[in-house]
């Protein structure tokens, strides 16, 4: 509006137009412009040829054209661009700059090319033309030349308005990429620097050297006359700009990219099925240092050189001719039936170990260290040579049987680490080369490794149950046997009129074969004994060296004259009886004898062995890593579990309980011969107890060496489920031996009792009695009943020594004592005791005294004190009633262990009793005195 002039009036009234002023209005309109950052997204898109004419738009234009962060985005995608080193140089370049105050404008007027008076850094000033020696980011002469572009790319060449990377003279604009050595153009990568603010000129470069080879190879129709193969005749040069050209498409962000890049994939492919036909032809010349090398470096300069690998392990003969290294199925065949063959499968690993280790030695011949062929021919032979057997192998196997299964996948695994170690590692592969081999291995066996671990349970438990109802079902018939031999000679019909009164005559035999058995320790050596048996070593050399073992009889014994177990001796039957009450007293009597036979060591240690074999094929998947090493750590875990409860609960567990069944039927008044020192029965149930222990060792140290000593479990891990499972096993076995050595204390006091009541004649404590005969040199030493009964005593608890722990003996030896002791008070009370009795009395007591301090126990020892000064009341004459009464009266005199009407008790069994009686009371009570 500020346009509008008024118009001068030359004479009369100005004529009147209302339309005037708006004819003379100059109305601007404006379009609006797009925002920046959807144009610089449209950038984003444009071609590079395109991004020249945009620069050329205007200034804002030029700004967004020339953005530094524009062209480092395409250097990125190059794989040209390092942020460190461009870090690094910008600081370099701040530093030698120093301080001054003009350097940001200045820096920021280099980096997007306007002047710091906001012109164009090529321009004299704001409003001169530009200059003309400079040249864009690329040759657009050129590519007209050899390209044939259009005439509007080829005015461009001159223009100054570009992105001015390549500065040349400006008579020949084409001159600078002609004089430029193809051989220059190979490395064109690796002459691109990091530099900020450069990174347009840098990418200009590239752009210049690589783009007229990019655009002839998108737009030829026939790959033979491609640029690439008219300027560069060597292979090895072609590879290498095909490769240029593949990185170089990854740049273009053009609409059309993917054809473009398509294409000239396309023309590499060609090229490399070319190089890959020759490179086969040379491996069937075996010219490995002439052919074979020159085109697998072609191939590797192409991209990477995997298809010469992959052609290279196609042929290879350990790959082709797979089956010349063996027949998995030889395995099977060729050993035993039901069996496998470790080695005909050693034969295959060792020929394909030497395989390996020559086409190795080829390989780092052909090729180099940067294409990774071993490792790519490792996978290759794993998967299609190593893999391919296995599976044929274990299927097989599965299918004949399953300990052929068992041995074959733990046989070819441990097999298979042997022959990762004979494997030499090529140069390319590093120190990860084993581990490679290691890994390619788990991965073979990973597809067995489930079912082999369930294979490997469910065998060790049906082999076990198998020994166990093997050695039940022959416990059965051999006491079926024995019962039937025992009445195959009696006459019913003349033995059932008496049977019933004389029913209580009948007493079950003697054990008179039982062999002798050592009091003393006598299985003081066991723990090596225990590791022997565990290792495997000869049972029958063991029992040599060891004499713990030679006295265990074998069992069962034998039936009929058949040997039911593979190392027990042939003990012939004894006679039948000829009546019934006689055959049923012997099949009582044997059946006590066969106690030790309830559970067997030989049982033990064949679960022991085979527990052992599983364990040992399974641990050696526990070196492997991954899930299945940890797998079969807890499948070992499990068996070991398994062996614990078949051997605690079905067998010892079983065999405990029917020991103490049989032990509770024996009644010593009912035995005719009492010469032996030993109760049979509980020196039998004793060595049962030995057994037991001997087969706990076998376990602890069979725990220590396979589970603990190969890290399968830990001792210290109170959840761990063997841990655990052998604390109850522990428990069990002494809670069973706690309850057989209860009844045979039991049936020991009884045998006490019964030796006192029939072998004390009556005048060893009265020899002054009715019918006692004077002597006139009188024994002083111990009666023979109190030696028989120190001996039957002392025989037995020396048996434990050695064979069971400490705290269960002394509670043993303890309970022992205090029944011995509380015996031989009932025994003392049933005597008629004189003044010179008594003599023989301290005799027997000071023996107890003596054999109660070889047990070491304080506490029973007070009880033996207490009752050999208890003998000294029968010692005192009867003219010192007054003394006796002190003694009697006296409680500190007997430690407490026994009250003043105890003592009183023991007093009345003197012989003169009746004649003291009543001073002993009047002393003690008062009675008959008068209070004056």
């Amino acid at each position: 509006m500020s346009n509008f002039k008024k118009v001068a009036v030359t004479g009369g009234p100005p004529r009147q137009d209302v339309l005037a002023p708006l004819r003379m209005t100059q109305i601007v309109g404006s379009k609006p412009a797009l925002p920046a950052e959807i144009l610089s997204t449209i950038l984003d898109y444009v071609t590079v040829l395109d991004l020249v004419h945009f620069a050329q738009v205007s200034r804002r234009m030029k700004e967004m054209v020339y953005d530094d962060s524009r062209w480092v985005l395409r250097l990125r995608l190059l794989g040209c661009w390092n942020e460190s080193e461009a870090r690094k140089r910008a600081e370099a370049t701040r530093r030698q700059r120093g301080s001054s105050h003009g350097l940001p404008r200045e820096e920021q007027s280099e980096r997007t090319g306007i002047g710091v008076n906001g012109n164009n850094n090529n321009s004299a000033s704001g409003s001169k033309k530009p200059r003309n020696d400079s040249q864009t980011i690329f040759d657009a002469g050129w590519e007209q030349i050899d390209v044939g572009v259009d005439s509007h790319q080829q005015s461009l060449a001159g223009s100054t308005e570009g992105c001015n990377a390549v500065h040349r003279s400006p008579t020949n604009p084409s001159s600078s990429y002609k004089r430029q050595d193809p051989l220059c153009r190979l490395d064109i990568f690796s002459q691109v620097q990091s530099l900020r603010g450069q990174a347009r000129q840098e990418y200009g470069k590239i752009h210049g050297s690589l783009n007229p080879c990019y655009v002839d190879a998108i737009t030829c129709r026939d790959h033979t006359t491609a640029m690439v193969f008219r300027i560069y005749r060597d292979p090895n040069h072609q590879a290498r700009m095909l490769a240029n050209l593949a990185r170089f498409a990854e740049s273009d962000l053009a609409q059309g990219w993917q054809e473009r890049q398509e294409k000239v994939q396309n023309l590499s492919e060609t090229f490399e099925t070319a190089v890959a036909r020759e490179f086969e032809q040379a491996l069937e010349t075996a010219d490995v240092d002439g052919k074979q090398r020159r085109y697998a470096q072609v191939l590797v300069a192409l991209n990477g050189g995997q298809k010469g690998v992959q052609t290279f392990t196609s042929n290879s003969p350990i790959v082709a001719r797979r089956d010349e290294l063996g027949d998995p199925l030889d395995c099977l065949r060729l050993g035993p039936t039901g069996s496998f063959s470790l080695q005909e499968s050693q034969k295959f690993f060792t020929r394909l170990a030497e395989g390996f280790n020559e086409q190795i030695a080829l390989i780092d011949r052909i090729f180099p260290a940067s294409t990774k062929a071993a490792v790519t021919f490792l996978e290759r032979v794993g998967k299609e040579v190593f893999a391919d057997y296995l599976s044929t192998l274990l299927d097989e196997a599965h299918r004949t049987g399953l300990e052929p299964y068992l041995e074959a996948v733990s046989g070819t695994y441990h097999q298979s680490l042997y022959m990762a170690k004979a494997l030499r590692p090529s140069k390319d592969t590093g120190d990860d080369f084993y581990e490679s081999v290691d890994r390619i291995i788990a991965r073979a066996f990973e597809p067995h490794i489930d079912l082999y671990l369930s294979e490997e349970y469910t065998f060790f438990k049906r082999k076990s149950e198998a020994e166990v109802a093997e050695w039940e079902r022959q416990l059965s018939e051999q006491d079926a046997s024995m019962q039937s031999l025992y009445m195959s000679n009696v006459n019913r019909q003349a033995d059932k009129r008496d049977f019933l009164t004389s029913f209580k005559k009948v007493v079950m035999m003697p054990v008179n074969v039982l062999p002798t058995f050592p009091l003393s320790s006598p299985f003081g050596g066991k723990s090596a004994t225990a590791k022997a048996l565990v290792n495997g070593e000869n049972l029958q050399t063991t029992s040599q060296a060891s004499s713990q073992i030679s006295t265990r009889p074998a069992t069962p014994s034998m039936i009929n004259g058949t040997t039911l177990g593979t190392s027990r001796s042939a003990t012939p039957m004894p006679e039948p009886p000829t009546t019934e009450l006689s055959a049923k007293a012997a099949i009582m009597s044997s059946r006590l004898e066969g106690i030790r036979s309830l559970f067997s060591i030989e049982v033990a240690l064949n679960l022991v062995h085979t527990a052992k074999a599983g364990i040992e094929r399974a641990a050696v998947f526990y070196r492997a890593q991954g899930q299945f090493g940890e797998d079969a750590r807890k499948q070992c875990q499990l068996i070991f579990v398994l062996l614990l409860q078949i051997l605690g609960n079905r067998h010892i567990k079983a065999g405990f309980d029917q020991a103490v069944d049989h032990l509770a039927k024996y009644n010593p008044k009912e035995i005719q011969n009492h010469g032996h020192t030993e109760v049979r029965p509980l020196v039998t149930f004793l060595e049962l107890v030995n057994v037991g222990d001997l087969i706990q060792q076998m376990l602890d140290v069979f725990y220590e060496q396979e589970m603990v000593a190969s890290r399968l479990t830990d001792r210290n891990d109170f959840l761990d489920p063997a841990v655990k499972e052998k604390k109850k096993f522990e428990q069990m076995l002494d809670e069973r031996v706690a309850a057989g050595l209860n009844k045979g204390i039991e049936v020991l006091m009884a045998e006490v009792e019964f030796v006192c009541a029939t072998t004390q004649k009556a005048e060893d404590f009265n020899p002054d009695g009715a019918g006692a005969t004077s002597a006139d040199v009188m024994d002083i030493g111990p009666s023979e009943t109190a030696r028989k009964v120190v001996d039957i005593v002392s025989s037995h608890t020396r048996m434990l020594v050695g064979s069971t722990e400490k705290n269960l003996l002394d509670v043993f030896n303890q309970e022992v004592g205090l029944r011995t002791f509380t015996a031989l008070c009932k025994h003392l009370k049933r005597q008629r005791i004189s003044v010179p009795g008594s003599i023989k009395l301290i005799s027997d007591m000071n023996h107890y005294f003596t054999y109660i301090q070889t047990l070491k126990n304080q506490n029973l020892l007070e009880y033996f004190i207490a009752l050999r000064e208890l003998a000294q009341i029968y010692l005192v004459d009867p003219s010192d009633a007054k003394e006796l009464a002190t003694i009697i009266a006296d409680g500190d005199r007997f430690h407490g262990i026994f009250r003043a009407e105890e003592v009183y008790e023991f007093a009345e069994r003197r012989a003169d009793w009746y004649q003291i009686r009543a001073k002993v009371e009047r002393a003690m009570y008062g009675i008959g005195c008068v209070v004056m």
